[in-house]
């Protein structure tokens, strides 16, 4: 119906004016509509994640700055699918006073340069990600109470190797047991080992190597690692268990990744703490990378025929000739039995896709 007097003489003239004939849907939420486009964000501040509990993050802004805080955080609707780990680099908008009771939000997170992932088994194509950006990894194993466990470290060095890190070894409870015969098995390895025992824990030597850089921190469950990163860091308060006796197994005492300031007179740097495992699946590593974590088997198979698999029955394989040469020491003999077996893993899981 016109506003207009249709018997007014001036309704041609306005008549352009006429809205009767719009329909419109009625919006009985009255609110506006939703739109894909997402605003840009250009005033958000960067701060490192330092840690994550319950959908809550911890936040580090103006790291090292004058304004250095840490404000509590959550992430964007539109990151639900995204998965924010320790070690990220955050954009984060909001409230980001760090004031008590705020709450800032993540909006995105810069590109990373590199990603720690583990598998809960080698068949499982589901990433773990353990942690961000960081350049180090330092895996911890005990001479003894619990018995070290080569084939685990083995896998440590691949996952680090795979994403780039550089591996750091150091052996605790080295009081209990030598350590020589479990070390013999990294012969060969560009890999920087420490020692540790009860008061006599090398907590300058390990710290000269954090400096400057972020150190992810792996290990079996009951082998020290929380004491050694409460020695590094006095203000961890990293909880510390015991060995079963009966098991032989440790308890999980360490139920989160949590980055933490390492300070020294010589500089500063980031250790992050992850839980205790077991297992560390290597589902997510490509079979071809694997043969870079044994550097100096890596330099023989340069002979091995294309596509060789290195597996104990492969034709023509360099590394199974230098073996039955007698070309290969014991260490590279065990450290070859290694590889072997988790090639044999993948190819075996191979095998299991195939058949289905």
């Amino acid at each position: 119906m016109s506003w207009l007097d249709p018997d007014d003489d001036l309704d041609d003239e306005y008549e352009e004016f006429d809205e009767s004939s719009i329909r419109t849907r009625p919006n009985p939420k009255a609110n506006r509509p939703r739109t894909k486009r997402r605003p840009a964000h250009e005033d958000a501040e960067i701060g490192r994640v330092l840690g994550v509990d319950r959908g809550r993050y911890s936040v580090m802004v103006d790291e090292g700055g004058p304004d250095e805080r840490v404000i509590t955080t959550t992430r964007a609707r539109e990151l639900r699918r995204t998965p924010i780990v320790t070690g990220d680099r955050a954009r984060v908008v909001g409230d980001t006073s760090g004031a008590e009771g705020t709450l800032a939000r993540i909006v995105g997170t810069a590109e990373r340069t590199s990603l720690l992932r583990r598998s809960a088994d080698d068949t499982d194509q589901v990433e773990r990600v353990i942690v961000a950006n960081a350049d180090q990894m330092l895996v911890v194993v005990a001479a003894a109470d619990p018995e070290p466990r080569p084939r685990l470290v083995d896998r440590y060095l691949v996952a680090a190797l795979d994403a780039g890190i550089r591996p750091l070894l150091v052996v605790t409870k080295t009081d209990l047991a030598d350590p020589a015969s479990f070390l013999s098995h990294f012969d060969g390895l560009d890999l920087r080992v420490f020692t540790s025992a009860r008061g006599e824990m090398p907590t300058d030597a390990i710290g000269a190597e954090l400096v400057g850089h972020s150190t992810v921190f792996v290990g079996h469950s009951g082998v020290g690692k929380s004491t050694l990163v409460n020695a590094l860091v006095p203000s961890a308060g990293r909880a510390t268990g015991h060995v079963n006796q009966v098991t032989g197994r440790g308890r999980h005492t360490s139920s989160s990744t949590v980055s933490l300031r390492y300070e020294s007179a010589t500089g500063t740097g980031w250790v992050i703490d992850t839980p205790g495992v077991r297992s560390f699946g290597l589902g997510h590593v490509e079979p071809a990378n694997i043969l870079a974590a044994f550097t100096e088997l890596a330099a023989i198979a340069e002979d091995c025929p294309r596509g060789c698999t290195h597996l104990v029955d492969a034709p023509d394989c360099a590394l199974i000739e230098a073996a039955q040469r007698g070309d290969l020491g014991p260490a590279e003999l065990a450290r070859l039995d290694s590889l072997q077996r988790l090639l044999q893993t993948f190819a075996d899981k191979a095998d299991s896709r195939d058949a289905k």
